[in-house]
């Protein structure tokens, strides 16, 4: 019986050695970048009106795939790179203030510490000191408002924030939290309503390389899906914090229609005048020409305008290099009264000029 059962067992590690030998020979399939295609953006979540679109769209041209979440879907974003960054929530208007009292606790610092507080854009009377609110909208790690997480956790402050309403989203209670490391290499979060004084939420978040940030919604304390892996998007249109003109001074504003670039990941973007060559026309002997920006507000606002209708910018294109060197022309087609397209669901179209 003993002999029966060890020649079963040498030719089941047989069988498994050979199947795997065959398994490591088999090629591995690379999956071509999309030569392009025109695409409606899922901007609206229900019936809310498209200036106030509740999605933010995440693009990857090389897959054709769009991947919508709700802006009120989180409120902090932990960073899996080197440093120990956190960011707030922009695309619903949230604002932040540090607390500097070295004696503050979650338990002490309470709503008599809001006071005078807005910690929002004043849409109707914005002005340049509450940058200071915000996360830079460039997108600069070093300039969050929530200093970097420090490896000696009495050094972390306690940060008082407003969740923000921007865009239509429901007022929500403010909240006070705290930022350390973990000795998992990873970040604990605790946290609790302003006016609470025991029971805070503690929640572990841990860094993973494939994603830029790992994302924690503070209504439940859940780590949320937000951006894509960090290979796997090239823009996103939303709504969020940005900045305009007021008086001759800038100052930030809530911005519908936005595009931002994974500029973290090296996506860059070029424009391209139609009076130079036209959309059709544009081919890879015309990318040299282009003035490529690895920067997180190269598209921003500046391709739909609002007057004397809001609606897209016929005059210009771009060109986008993806993460795979990958070039695609982009062009929007419609979004608003102006050009007979729907707030909320612009359309684009993107060609492949260069496979990278």
């Amino acid at each position: 019986m003993n002999k029966f059962n060890s020649m079963i067992t040498v030719a089941l590690l047989a069988v498994t050695f050979t199947a795997c030998k065959k398994n490591s020979d088999e090629p591995i399939v690379v999956v071509p970048p999309s030569d392009g295609n025109t695409l409606t953006l899922n901007g609206l979540v229900g019936t809310e009106l498209g200036s106030a679109a509740g999605n933010s769209v995440y693009l990857d041209f090389s897959a054709d795939k769009q991947t919508s979440v709700a802006r009120s879907s989180w409120d902090l974003g932990f960073y899996s790179g080197a440093d120990f960054r956190v960011i707030i929530n922009n695309t619903t208007g949230a604002g932040a203030k540090v607390i500097t009292a070295s004696n503050a606790s979650l338990a002490t610092v309470s709503e008599a510490d809001t006071l005078g507080l807005t910690l929002a854009v004043n849409q109707a009377n914005p002005a340049n000191t509450d940058f200071a609110y915000f996360d830079a909208i460039n997108g600069n790690l070093s300039n969050t408002v929530i200093p970097a997480v420090s490896a000696t956790a009495a050094d972390n402050k306690i940060i008082i924030l407003n969740r923000g309403t921007g865009g239509g989203i429901a007022a929500r209670s403010w909240i006070k939290l705290k930022v350390t490391r973990n000795a998992s290499g990873g970040y604990t979060l605790q946290y609790g309503k302003i006016k609470e004084t025991t029971n805070f939420t503690t929640v572990d978040i841990p860094k993973d390389a494939n994603f830029d940030f790992k994302f924690v919604s503070l209504t439940n304390g859940a780590i949320v899906n937000v951006q894509p892996e960090k290979a796997n998007w090239d823009l996103v249109w939303t709504y969020s914090v940005y900045q305009t003109l007021f008086s001759n001074v800038l100052v930030p504003y809530n911005f519908s229609d936005l595009i931002f670039l994974n500029n973290l990941n090296g996506v860059s973007a070029g424009v391209v005048a139609t009076s130079t060559v036209s959309y059709a026309d544009f081919k890879e002997s015309n990318i040299s020409a282009v003035n490529f920006k690895n920067e997180r507000t190269a598209i921003g606002s500046d391709w739909r305008s609002t007057s004397p209708a809001t609606g897209v910018k016929i005059d210009i294109f771009y060109v986008i290099k993806d993460v795979a060197g990958n070039v695609y022309k982009l062009k929007f087609i419609s979004m608003g009264a102006g050009d007979a397209g729907t707030r909320g669901k612009p359309v684009i179209d993107y060609k492949l000029v260069k496979k990278g």
